[in-house]
């Protein structure tokens, strides 16, 4: 392909021919419209194809798979990666995070989301679940970067009437921004921080404003025992059945982390509606000391999705890495190695995520968005393929991945991802001055 071909395949939709992929055991062609859908699925495409598509793609036998969907993310965070590991939760929080992230910039949330736009878009990742600040240029950078994105400010009171007053304009900020992007790859969402950071009165104001706005619920849930039993304390009631009483529990919220919920509180989180996101790599380096009640979510019918929160508490955004860890995790946690097997690993990422968001994607059919990516079949982390599913889950990493479609629009193929140097370039950057700021403060 020449490079005039390249850099027109890469600026917009295009009808697209995938040929040659393996989609459930099968080997298919895809087609996709100029409008971003998959037209259709089938064995026989290519060989009725007559030139209708503007760009062929061979897949070479890679597995074709939904782009995979990261429910709790704080994208801009990407920044911190590696800058304090480690450490106590708490200390971790308040001697290195925090006073790092007053100095924030717009610059820095913008090239932050940027660059961690483009190690999802290389590791397969097609949406994502975000909280954090400064939010229209985090819209901006996913706007930019081609991929979707549900984006939530980072509300915090701390039980203040001046300060829910200024969260609560900085909500409806970002909503009325978001909306005049008319961008249907950008939703937004509400973001009340978590129970113990936010009064309840900020809470039930989110949680009308969600209603109102007809929108999703972001918000950090049971991830510490000590959360815990403060709320208890201060409240007389635990975290889940505080904020349900708050109205923040819908079948629209995504709930992330749920380490330390009761059998109760999974059964609350289950005939709400609630998704519930399991951050296995984060949860385990900040040493939570016990793992989501899977079993009891499923049980009691929570949608369980998969993120892997902020690059400064993981450190990166590979969702096949999740997918593993969560696995592994579940299995040594409740000493069965038949909790959470491969297929519904692999579903927590795709489908269960997308559910998680609102979002008509997490599956390859024909009337669906073209959110798709291909993973080699000839690295050799997947070979041989005994079992597909089991390999993607077990065996391959996000570097894996080739090609990366979200809505029909290519952002990644065989590897190369357009203007990825000045991201990584400008990254690099903000990076370092953040931490120059930080220290001449």
């Amino acid at each position: 392909m020449s490079d005039y071909e390249m850099n027109a395949l890469f600026r917009g939709n295009h009808s697209l021919l995938i040929s040659n992929v393996v989609v459930d055991g099968r080997t298919v062609d895809i087609s996709i419209d100029e409008k971003g859908m998959i037209a259709s699925i089938g064995e026989n495409e290519r060989k009725e194809w007559k030139g209708e598509a503007d760009f062929l793609i061979d897949g070479n036998g890679a597995l074709a798979l939904p782009g995979l969907v990261n429910t709790h993310t704080h994208a801009a965070m990407s920044l911190l990666r590696g800058y304090a590991d480690d450490m106590i939760l708490q200390d971790w929080l308040s001697q290195k995070i925090w006073p790092l992230e007053a100095h924030l910039t717009p610059k820095d949330v913008y090239w932050g989301t940027r660059l961690a736009c483009n190690e999802m878009i290389r590791s397969g990742t097609t949406a994502f679940n975000d909280m954090y600040f400064i939010m229209d240029q985090a819209a901006k950078a996913v706007d930019q970067a081609g991929i979707r994105a549900t984006l939530s400010y980072g509300f915090i009171d701390l039980a203040n009437a001046e300060k829910r007053e200024a969260e609560c304009k900085a909500t409806e900020q970002l909503a009325a921004h978001i909306r005049t992007l008319a961008n249907p790859r950008i939703k937004f969402a509400v973001g009340p921080h978590s129970p113990y950071t936010c009064s309840p009165e900020g809470l039930k104001w989110c949680a009308e404003y969600a209603q109102a706005q007809k929108c999703g619920i972001h918000i950090h849930l049971s991830e510490t025992e000590k959360e815990v039993n403060d709320c208890v304390a201060q409240y007389g009631r635990r975290p889940a059945a505080h904020v349900d009483e708050c109205g923040i529990l819908t079948p629209q919220t995504v709930a992330a982390h749920c380490c330390w919920l009761d059998e109760a509180e999974c059964q609350l989180l289950g005939k709400r509606g609630v998704s519930a996101a399991h951050n296995p790599v984060s949860n385990m380096k900040l040493a939570t000391n016990r793992a989501m009640p899977y079993p009891w979510l499923k049980a009691a019918g929570a949608n369980v999705s998969l993120g892997t929160d902020g690059c400064s508490s993981n450190n990166n955004l590979d969702m096949f890495e999740e997918m593993k860890v969560a696995a592994l995790l579940q299995k040594f946690y409740w000493n069965n190695p038949t909790i959470l097997p491969a297929p519904e690993a692999l579903a927590m990422a795709t489908a269960n995520g997308a559910k998680a968001l609102g979002l008509p994607t997490g599956r390859l059919a024909a009337g669906t968005p073209a959110d798709i990516i291909l993973v080699s079949n000839r690295d050799a982390c997947n070979v041989p393929i005994h079992n597909a599913t089991s390999n993607l889950v077990y065996a391959c990493n996000g570097y894996s991945v080739e090609t990366t479609i979200c809505n029909g629009r290519i952002l990644m193929l065989d590897r190369g991802i357009p203007d990825e140097a000045e991201v990584l370039n400008e990254a690099t950057e903000a990076a370092f001055k953040l931490v120059d700021r930080a220290k001449s403060a």
